[in-house]
């Protein structure tokens, strides 16, 4: 239950804010910097293109494990003590790297930041719910979405090249970036204890006794917009991945990135005022066929007969408005489908289907374009876009049929 603060505050001045907003900043800057540096130090070992792959896929599936114990943690171990585990999990291992760059070393403190980040990610999203009232949780994702875009629009392009240009190492110490962020984790912990002490159960899933039907009953209101959210983070994990080997080079994948990045941060941030203004459900199905059409642009300019490289970097930028804007919607609208005790539940739930859309997209989308083309790994995943906005549409016509019943 969240306490009452004034309407016109800025977002900002809500206390706990500005403390996760610093947490989150210092956290997703470690998570960025290493995303691209940590599997080139596997390679600098002498691992092969598999062994720096697994890298990132151990990274991914430890958070995805972890983020369904998250819940429980607070429950048990309180907000403070778990968010000072969660930054230092994920900020000390970077200083480990700096021993050896040896692959099973590597893939260890991988699956080690991979904890550390499950927590980060879920108490960063299920903290807005709980320091803002539903009315402008959409402006205040905005915000946190942008304490969580910036690190990865400016640090991810440039990590590889400062580790290959400079020293790994160097990369490695800035890396650590997290652990500095417990003061912030401790101030943030301390205003979501004293919200939440006496209902324990806030923070906790709610499951009727040993029934598996309460069960699905709380997780039914979650599934459209989890699907939402896996159809946009599918080819936006495809174009993070491949943008390089699209074949235009270095300095057009660069710059299609950053038009991508810069993009999703920016919507993810103005969005939210039109989510509490008129509801996240009238744009959810616009934003899809937008997705599908800037995918199908990608495809074409990347063919023999396309219109080039500009038109990729276009593209890219169009799925970037997707990528960003959906995350917020599909965000809020999980948060009001669930009551207040289930607030984990509904951000764990959350940052599972973003975690797993990023590495369907490098897995599917890889594992079509070696059989035919990227062209045709990203008509596919157009092809979802479209299918999850049919399935949306019909999903918001029947629930106003239902209010007007």
């Amino acid at each position: 239950m969240s306490l009452p603060t004034d309407p016109d505050q800025p977002i900002l001045r809500v206390p706990g804010i500005g403390a996760l907003v610093w947490m989150s900043l210092c956290g997703f800057a470690g998570y960025a910097l290493l995303l691209p540096t940590a599997p080139l130090w596997a390679i600098h070992g002498g691992a092969d293109e598999a062994g720096a792959g697994l890298v990132n896929a151990v990274l991914m599936a430890a958070t995805v494990a972890f983020q369904t114990t998250v819940p429980w943690a607070l429950r048990r171990l309180g907000w403070r003590s778990t968010l000072v585990a969660g930054v230092l999990l994920l900020g000390l291992p970077s200083l480990a790297l700096v021993l050896t760059d040896q692959l099973g070393w590597i893939l260890a403190a991988s699956a080690v930041r991979g904890a550390g980040f499950a927590v980060v990610t879920v108490c960063g999203a299920t903290a807005i719910a709980e320091l803002v009232g539903a009315a402008r949780r959409g402006r205040a994702i905005g915000v946190y979405g942008l304490a969580v875009a910036a690190p990865q629009v400016f640090l991810t392009p440039s990590a590889a090249w400062v580790a290959e240009s400079v020293d790994f190492r160097v990369v490695f110490v800035v890396g650590a970036l997290p652990a500095l962020a417990v003061p912030f984790a401790v101030a943030l912990g301390n205003r979501l204890d004293l919200l939440t002490a006496g209902h324990a159960d806030a923070v906790a899933p709610h499951v009727h006794d040993g029934a598996p039907a309460g069960r699905a009953r709380m997780l039914l209101p979650l599934v459209l917009p989890s699907l939402v959210l896996l159809a946009v983070t599918t080819p936006g994990g495809a174009l993070l991945t491949f943008a390089p080997q699209l074949g235009y080079g270095a300095l057009v994948a660069m710059v299609g990135l950053l038009g991508l990045t810069l993009a999703a941060a920016l919507s993810r941030w103005l969005v939210g005022g039109l989510a509490d203004r008129f509801g996240p459900s009238r744009f959810v199905p616009p934003l899809l066929l937008l997705c599908a059409a800037a995918l199908v642009l990608c495809g074409w300019s990347i063919t023999g007969s396309g219109p080039g490289a500009a038109w990729l970097v276009v593209g890219m930028t169009l799925v970037g408005v997707s990528y960003g804007s959906l995350q917020n919607l599909t965000l809020v609208t999980a948060f009001a489908a669930v009551p207040d005790r289930e607030r984990s539940v509904a951000s764990a739930v959350w940052n599972i289907g973003f975690d797993t859309g990023t590495g369907l997209g490098s897995l599917v989308v890889g594992f079509i374009a070696a059989g035919t083309s990227f062209t045709v790994g990203l008509a596919t995943t157009a092809a979802l876009c479209v299918v999850v906005a049919a399935v949306a549409s019909l999903s918001a016509r029947t629930a106003a049929r239902r209010a007007v019943q």
